[in-house]
């Protein structure tokens, strides 16, 4: 234990005796592991968004009007006859719109939608929702509304009260129509989709269906007897490949509509979530890797400053390894410090931006993780370390009466 702490303290006054040159060095650093955690979080904050994706279409099949038909609705007769499919064991009509028509999104992630939907479909769906206040919507009810963490955000709405769906636009034409919502619960943060939604009972999406509808065919149209969609479920833990054989079966026995395989919608949130990770990590890791040689630099310079120093511990019975496991703590500990104040700087900013500078929609940027923390402080390590090796064994290959006749 001595003999690591008198080395951890050489060390130091290695790096301390040449502040500048080791001040650069753990500056690159730390420039490298910045970028790699602000970029890292804007990553883990996207792929939080996309696992979500993942797991509501990976655990249900979705059905919708059949390709090239004119009008996006379907007779709700239809769930019944799904229902009645091998391997369903659950079937709810559903009403999507936007909740901020002909407004732009610039939200990072999902737009705020309205979503209309039976309150007993909660207990099939693999993302499963709790409330930071209130209380689900009750099955009969009118008028109520849950919203999403970012859209009371967005809204500063709390349980009580009530909220003018959809969000009429500036521009408003005179025939806009939008309705008072009670809020009855604001659920918890759940990183991806149903933040930004707000959900509705089945009646109050038919009434904004029909308030959809153009004036002609208002009156005479029963949109009791239609459904945008149809989420199909299956019994607990069935697999993807048999989900996609529900759809195909849905295709084959019932007329009029298309099932999607879950697998295709999975592969798809996947291979973006691939693609984003993968630029978002190279931008950073080239960052990274820049200050990483500025460490092989500064150690290649240590050895050429301390040939005397090295000469001197070998004639007197340093090994080999003694000279080489120097170099490389004293390139580990550069490593470290600088992936720590990288890591440090790049919290600073997530929280500032997170708690400061919250968009007007209330969407976040940026999410810390373990895994993130671990990756970038030890990430800086491990390349100071392996940035050392060559150094270190140039000062260990060093002929102790070569370098003292040298000097």
């Amino acid at each position: 234990m001595r003999r690591i702490l008198n080395t951890l303290m050489e060390i130091a006054r290695n790096v301390a005796r040449h502040k500048l040159r080791s001040f650069l060095t753990i500056s690159g650093i730390t420039i490298g592991v910045l970028a790699l955690t602000t970029m890292g979080a804007l990553a883990e904050n996207f792929n939080a968004l996309i696992d979500g994706g993942v797991a509501y279409f990976g655990s249900s099949v979705q059905v919708g009007p059949p390709d090239g038909q004119s009008t996006p609705i379907l007779p709700i007769s239809k769930v019944d006859e799904i229902k009645k499919i091998q391997g369903v064991a659950a079937a709810f009509p559903g009403y999507t719109f936007n909740a901020k028509p002909g407004q732009l999104n610039f939200s990072f992630g999902v737009a705020d939608q309205i979503v209309a939907s039976d309150p007993a479909e909660a207990a099939w769906g693999a993302i499963r929702l709790t409330y930071a206040q209130g209380h689900a919507i009750e099955a009969d009810s009118q008028d109520q509304v849950v919203l999403g963490t970012t859209i009371a955000k967005e809204f500063s709405k709390k349980v009580g009260d009530t909220i003018e769906l959809p969000v009429r636009p500036p521009d408003a034409k005179p025939d806009f129509v939008s309705h008072s919502f009670k809020v009855v619960g604001i659920l918890n943060t759940t990183r991806t989709a149903p933040d930004n939604f707000a959900y509705i009972n089945i009646t109050d999406g038919q009434m904004l269906l029909k308030d959809s509808l153009p004036d002609p065919i208002r009156t005479s149209f029963d949109v009791t007897q239609v459904t945008q969609a149809i989420a199909v479920y299956a019994k607990a833990g069935t697999s993807l490949d048999e989900l996609d054989r529900i759809a195909s079966r849905i295709n084959q026995q019932v007329e009029g509509v298309k099932a999607l395989k879950p697998s295709d919608i999975v592969n798809g949130f996947k291979q973006g979530s691939v693609v984003f990770t993968g630029i978002t990590t190279a931008a950073a890791l080239l960052a990274l890797i820049i200050g990483g040689l500025s460490v092989v630099n500064t150690m290649f310079m240590a050895v050429a400053e301390r040939v005397r120093e090295i000469g001197l511990k070998k004639a007197v019975g340093a090994t080999t390894f003694n000279v080489m496991g120097e170099f490389l703590l004293e390139a580990t500990f550069i490593g470290l410090v600088g992936g720590l104040l990288g890591y440090g700087l790049g919290v600073a900013i997530v929280v500032i931006r997170n708690t400061f500078f919250e968009p007007a929609d209330g969407s976040t940027l940026f999410l810390i993780t373990p895994t993130l923390t671990i990756f970038a402080i030890g990430f800086a390590t491990v390349l100071g370390a392996v940035a050392g090796v060559l150094p270190a064994w140039r000062a260990a290959r060093l002929d102790p009466v070569i370098a003292l006749r040298n000097e």
